[in-house]
């Protein structure tokens, strides 16, 4: 049976695994998804950026073969049928093991139908499908869905999103040291209210649920509520820290935070800690030692060479990034705080914008924008496209392709630092100069 249906593979090469580690050959096939909205506009600019850095870091002799595969709305108009998340593509980033997205639309609330061709979102008259969409005057909507990037995580099994946030000078920030923030944060990407588990108000099935809690297990509910369910799991949780753990060994970093709201959640996200505590014990002894420890028998003096596993309640972190962000290092947690904590530190260097991203499982990596699709600038050259190609950085460096990864991050710094910028940083920055999308793309080859 032939792998893939309505798409045809490059000729190139795959990446693989040997003993637990990837090997990376020099014409890599690495499939793309350019996504939603804006993201046609910023695959036209990050695309020759990772091209350019590659070809003047290796002259030449390094080549990545991009494969385009599809999600959202262009998966809709190749594929039809409401299938927005295609075999094909699942299917071919499990084949080549390495992948590289930019923002997929993800329905909001309550409406029921998101257009094909401008992402509206809208709702259908007493339940049916509209006729045209109310925006654009498109013939027809597709039936609504659910976030798709979480649909990618689930699928292809990649529980650790991993987001590096740190500041490049030049960049307004409001913040008045945002380079004391140099984080890498672990966010477990397929449990906890994420699980997609819900019970909609009013609902037969949410009132057996609501039942059942009340009557057998004593729990305390209203009858006119909605129900979500919350699974932490002992193998989300220690597969999420192992990670992260790793990381910090790998990289030289000084400490692991296990960041949670046990004081409440004690059965979930205090398992959470607890079972983070237990993994950096059982397989890191001779690499960490435990913030107890530290003043139990060291009288608070860091051994030299040792990781410190910290942990710290939910909101106290919040504070602690703002009030003594250099104190941190590795930050692993649960998925909710994740989303929210790597939102409120890229806000602190800068915004999203700026934010590059990681989805990673055992062997497969799929590297995406942290922003979203940003519908009303659809077409127009005008959006920040670092977001996606620092994301294609860590790819650069996940493939040991370090050279070019580091060329890239330099050009975008001394691009920053001659204030050629795009509109959102521009009008920050007195003296600037406004690029487009694409312009912008070019001023860092420029700078390579």
């Amino acid at each position: 049976m032939a792998l893939f249906d309505k798409i045809t593979p490059p000729d190139g090469d795959k990446i693989t695994f040997e003993q637990d580690r990837i090997k990376v050959p020099d014409h890599p096939i690495i499939p793309f998804i350019e996504g939603d909205g804006i993201g046609p506009d910023i695959w036209k600019a990050t695309q020759p950026v990772l091209d350019s850095a590659v070809a003047k870091a290796y002259g030449g002799k390094k080549k990545i073969i991009w494969f385009q595969v599809h999600a959202g709305l262009t998966a809709l108009q190749l594929y039809g049928n409401d299938d927005v998340l295609p075999e094909d593509t699942l299917n071919a980033i499990r084949e080549y093991l390495v992948a590289l997205k930019g923002p997929l639309t993800t329905p909001v609330g309550g409406f029921q139908y998101v257009c094909l061709v401008c992402a509206a979102e809208q709702d259908g008259p007493d339940g049916k499908r509209p006729d045209k969409c109310v925006k654009c005057g498109s013939e027809w909507v597709t039936p609504r869905f659910r976030s798709l990037n979480v649909g990618l995580r689930q699928k292809l099994d990649l529980y650790a999103c991993v987001r590096p946030v740190r500041w490049f000078e030049g960049v307004p920030c409001p913040v008045k040291e945002p380079q004391r923030l140099n984080v890498i944060i672990y966010r477990e990407n397929t449990e906890d209210v994420y699980s997609g588990i819900e019970f909609e108000q009013g609902k037969e099935e949410t009132q057996k649920v609501i039942q059942y809690l009340t009557k057998e297990m004593g729990k305390l509910i209203r009858p006119d509520s909605g129900i979500g369910i919350k699974p932490i799991s002992i193998t989300g949780s220690k597969r999420l820290v192992r990670k992260a753990i790793q990381y910090a060994v790998d990289h030289h970093r000084s400490s692991v935070t296990l960041v949670h709201k046990g004081n409440i959640m004690k059965f979930t996200e205090g398992a959470f800690r607890d079972w983070g505590y237990e993994l950096a014990k059982e397989e890191f002894r001779d690499h960490i030692i435990t913030e107890k420890e530290l003043w139990d028998e060291h009288d608070g003096k860091m051994p030299s060479g040792k990781i410190l596993v910290k942990d710290r309640i939910a909101d106290q972190m919040f504070q602690q990034v703002l009030l003594r962000p250099d104190e941190y290092d590795v930050v692993a947690l649960p998925n909710l705080n994740g989303d929210y904590i790597s939102d409120a530190c890229a806000a602190q260097v800068g915004g999203l914008g700026l934010a590059p991203g990681a989805n990673l499982g055992d062997q497969i990596a799929l590297f995406e924008a942290t922003h979203g699709t940003a519908p009303k600038y659809t077409g127009q050259d005008k959006v920040n496209p670092s977001s996606v190609i620092l994301s294609g950085t860590l790819m650069l460096e996940h493939l040991g392709w370090h050279e070019a990864a580091d060329m890239v991050v330099k050009a975008i710094e001394k691009t920053i630092q001659q204030k050629r910028v795009t509109y959102d940083l521009e009008r920050q920055m007195a003296g600037a100069t406004k690029l487009k999308c694409s312009e912008y793309g070019q001023a860092i080859i420029e700078n390579m």
